[in-house]
C-alpha cells in the first residue's frame, strides 16, 4: 500500500446555487459574520455591489467596502489588508470576476477571516477553488498560491450571473474545457483513484460543453444555460479539488501565463487566453508527440471555438503586430523552470512553443 499522503481542498463548505440564491444566503452570511468587507472592482458591477451592501445592512450586518485598483496584485492586497484590519471586519465577501474572487480568497486566507464568494459571471471557477493567481499591477501573471481551504460559502445566483456579457460565458467554457485537455495528459499514467476519477469527470464536462455550449450562449436562462454556467463556474472547480495537485494544468494555462506578459493581451479574458492555449498544446502534442488524435481534437475544438466567437489565432488575440521578440518573451515565460508546461510527456523548448504558437491555427483557418 502506498504511504504517499496528499491533501485536497475539495469544495466550499456550503454552496448555494440557482435563481434567488443571494436572498437565501443572507441568513447564512449572518451566521458566519457580523462585519463583512465587500470587495469588488468593475464599474459595471458597482450598482450590484451597492445592492448587496444594502441587503446585508438590512439583515443587521455592519458593512465596509473596498475595491481593487489593479488585477489581483500584491500592491492592492497589502493596501486592502490594511483597510480590513483598520475597520475590524470578520469576513471578506468578494463579488465579481475571477481576479476579484482570487483577491478576496487571498485576503481572507492571510488574515484568517471567513471567505464568501459571489461570482458575477461564469467566466472562471475562481469562486470555488482554494487557489489564487497573483499578477503585477500591469496585469502580467507572476505566480499562483495554494490556499488553506476553499471558501466557507459560495453563492452562485443565476440572476446575477446571467447579467454578465455572453463573452464571459464563452470564456468560462474554454477555461473549463482545459480541465480535460490538460489533466488527461498530465495524469495519464497516474494510479491514484481520485485522480483517475477527476480526469473522467473532466471528460464528461468537456462533452457536456461541446453539446450545449452554443445553445447556452444563444439562450440565456434556458436549462442548457444553467447547466453550462454551473459546469464552468462550479464543476470545473470540483474537478480540480478532487484531482488535487496531481491533476495538473499543463501547456494551456502556461500559454495563458506567457500571453499576460504582453500589454496587448490585457483586454483578453482569462479563459480566452486559456482556450487559445489548448489549441497550442494540441499542436505541441501533434508536432512533438506525433499524436494524430491531438490533430483531430484541435480541428474539432477550433470549429467549436469559432462558433463561440473565441479567439483562435494570434491576430484575434490582438497580437497581429506583435514582434518576434515579444512572442519569444511569451514563450520564454511559458517555458521557464517550474512551469506547468513541463508536465507534458515530452520536452518543449521556447523555439518549439513559438512554432506551435504561430501554427496552432494551421490547417483550420478558411479564407
Amino acid at each position: 500500500m502506498s504511504s504517499t499522503i496528499s491533501s485536497h481542498a475539495i469544495a466550499p463548505a456550503n454552496v448555494l446555487r440557482g435563481s434567488g440564491a443571494w436572498g437565501e444566503a443572507l441568513s447564512l452570511i449572518a451566521e458566519l459574520c457580523q462585519k463583512p468587507f465587500v470587495l469588488g472592482r468593475s464599474d459595471a458591477t458597482a450598482d450590484l455591489r451597492q445592492t448587496l451592501r444594502s441587503d446585508l445592512e438590512a439583515t443587521g450586518l455592519s458593512v465596509d467596502t473596498g475595491e481593487l485598483e489593479f488585477d489581483c496584485c500584491e500592491q492592492d492586497l497589502q493596501r486592502l489588508a490594511t483597510e480590513i484590519r483598520a475597520c475590524g471586519c470578520d469576513a471578506v465577501l468578494a463579488a465579481g470576476g475571477g481576479k476579484v474572487l482570487d483577491a478576496g480568497k487571498l485576503l481572507a486566507d492571510r488574515l484568517g477571516l471567513t471567505c464568501i464568494t459571489v461570482p458575477t459571471s461564469a467566466a472562471t471557477c475562481a469562486g470555488w477553488t482554494a487557489l489564487a493567481n497573483i499578477y503585477s499591477p500591469q496585469g502580467a501573471f507572476e505566480g499562483d498560491v495554494a490556499l488553506r481551504h476553499c471558501p466557507e460559502l459560495l453563492i452562485f445566483d443565476h440572476d446575477l450571473v446571467v447579467q454578465a456579457p455572453a463573452r464571459t460565458l464563452a470564456s468560462g467554457i474554454a477555461d473549463a474545457m482545459a480541465k480535460w485537455y490538460e489533466a488527461s495528459v498530465s495524469s495519464s499514467s497516474s494510479t491514484d483513484g481520485l485522480v483517475q476519477q477527476a480526469v473522467q469527470q473532466a471528460r464528461v464536462l468537456r462533452d457536456q460543453l461541446l453539446l450545449e455550449g452554443l445553445e447556452a450562449i444563444e439562450h440565456p436562462r434556458s436549462e442548457a444555460w444553467q447547466r453550462v454556467a454551473e459546469a464552468s463556474g462550479l464543476t470545473a472547480g470540483l474537478i480540480g479539488g478532487i484531482g488535487g495537485a496531481r491533476c495538473r494544468t499543463v501547456a494551456a494555462h502556461a500559454v495563458h501565463n506567457g500571453l499576460t506578459q504582453l500589454a496587448a493581451c490585457h483586454g483578453v479574458l482569462h479563459g480566452e487566453k486559456v482556450g487559445f492555449g489548448i489549441l497550442v498544446q494540441l499542436r505541441l502534442e501533434e508536432q512533438l508527440g506525433g499524436s494524430q488524435l491531438a490533430a483531430q481534437a484541435r480541428r474539432q475544438l477550433f470549429s467549436f471555438f469559432r462558433q463561440l466567437q473565441l479567439p483562435v489565432s494570434l491576430e484575434e488575440l490582438g497580437l497581429a503586430s506583435a514582434s518576434l521578440q515579444e512572442l519569444q518573451e511569451v514563450c520564454r515565460f511559458a517555458c521557464r523552470d517550474g512551469s506547468d508546461l513541463h508536465h507534458l510527456p515530452f520536452a518543449v523548448s521556447p523555439d518549439d512553443l513559438l512554432s506551435a504558437l504561430v501554427s496552432s491555427s494551421q490547417g483550420c483557418l478558411t479564407h
